[in-house]
């Protein structure tokens, strides 16, 4: 499922969705994926990125610590 969440995100297509809500009910939806909800680890709190804004990405070196 997260590669089929990415391939959407990078190609602009819309998703039809099947969540489950808090109240345990389920409910289908047609989205677009714009931001992405992250924890910044630099900030230490949550964030949100749009997408059109970020430039670039590669992994964080396994050896950098964030306590």
């Amino acid at each position: 499922m997260n590669r089929q969440l990415e391939k959407a995100m990078l190609e602009k297509k819309a998703l039809e969705i099947i969540y489950e809500k808090n109240d345990h009910t389920f409910s289908k939806r047609n989205i677009l994926i714009k931001h992405i909800k992250a924890f910044c680890l630099t900030k230490k709190q949550p964030r949100i990125f749009r997408i059109e804004s970020i430039l670039a990405a590669s992994y964080v070196k396994e050896n950098k610590r964030y306590a």
